[in-house]
């Protein structure tokens, strides 16, 4: 995959406070990439040395092939950026304020209300163009803001916290807008937010950022590999017989069990069984029960979502 973001060795101090620390990612062209952290970890600090708005200490950080600390005017006009607050004259239409920032970016009129009409079909404010802004709602405004970002047609989109202040519908079509713009545009997008599900819902990658550090990044399930090293897989089973006291005959079971190459862990609890392991064991688990002579009522396999890798990261942060 081409690569449209590159970051290497990036690193930022404000005083004594480091807030970017060594730094290194790369994102493709035409990707969506999480950025998830608590607030405070650094991600904006990281969008500003993107976009060349404040200085590198040490570090390089190209953007679309250009060096944004030597040339930042020239990323600029590669890069649309939506922070959470989007400002706008709300005296001013929705399609005014358009042409404004077509204006500003040296779009020839012409072209500028092309554009401009256009994007604001596809952001779902066609019909309310001639309305001014002061009269917007927030997810009104949020579109208002990403079609800001697209009347000069860039090759990559920065979101930091752009669902802020949204309601659960509004967040919902904000997201589906995004995904299908990139997709049907060819957009990289770097969407940086706390929020685990909305990273969830829509990015491709993932990168984990914490204190300054990129603790780690790819796929879900990819990160789920990194992160639980230990305990990759965990199968519940629950175990079934006509015996009245289960529970005490299950110790044997117990022994075998933890002698499958892989078994980290087994917990028993009210004829249940939670097994941990480095690969998935459930064809050895469901033979070994059966041919114990035990019934199985159950055996699911739990796989890791953000939330479990995310809250993982914070165990092991704290335990350090």
């Amino acid at each position: 995959m081409e690569t449209c973001i590159e970051v290497s060795g990036l690193t930022k101090k404000y005083g004594t406070h480091l807030a970017v620390d060594d730094l290194t990612l790369s994102i493709g062209k035409g990707e969506i990439f999480g950025l998830l952290g608590p607030n405070g970890a650094g991600k904006s600090t990281t969008i500003l040395m993107l976009l060349g708005l404040t200085e590198v200490d040490s570090g390089e950080v190209k953007v679309c092939g250009i060096d944004a600390t030597r040339n930042p005017l020239e990323v600029k006009s590669k890069v649309g950026y939506l922070p959470e607050d989007v400002g706008f004259y709300n005296d001013y239409s929705g399609f005014q304020n358009l042409m404004y920032i077509a204006r500003l970016n040296n779009i020839p009129i012409k072209k500028a209300q092309k554009n401009a009409l256009g994007i604001l079909e596809e952001v779902g404010l066609l019909d309310a163009k001639d309305k001014k802004v002061g009269s917007y709602s927030r997810g009104m405004r949020q579109r208002l803001g990403l079609a800001d970002v697209l009347i000069k047609e860039p090759e990559v989109i920065i979101l930091d916290e752009p669902t802020l202040g949204l309601d659960p519908e509004g967040v919902r079509k904000f997201l589906q807008l995004i995904v299908r713009l990139s997709r049907k545009k060819g957009i990289t997008v770097l969407f940086s937010s706390h929020h685990l599900h909305q990273i969830q819902q829509v990015c491709d990658r993932v990168g984990i950022f914490v204190k300054g550090k990129l603790l780690a990044e790819g796929k879900i399930s990819d990160l789920a590999e990194q992160l639980f090293t230990k305990n990759t897989f965990t199968t519940q089973v629950g175990i079934t017989n006509n015996k009245t006291s289960l529970n005490d005959n299950l110790k044997d079971l117990t022994k075998k069990i933890n002698q499958i190459e892989s078994v980290a862990k087994v917990t028993l609890n009210n004829n249940c069984f939670s097994i941990e392991s480095k690969q998935d064991v459930s064809d050895e688990l469901s033979k070994l029960i059966v041919n114990s002579g035990y019934g199985l009522s159950y055996l699911t396999k739990k796989g890791y979502g953000l939330d479990d890798i995310y809250h993982q990261y914070f165990q092991e942060e704290k335990a350090i």
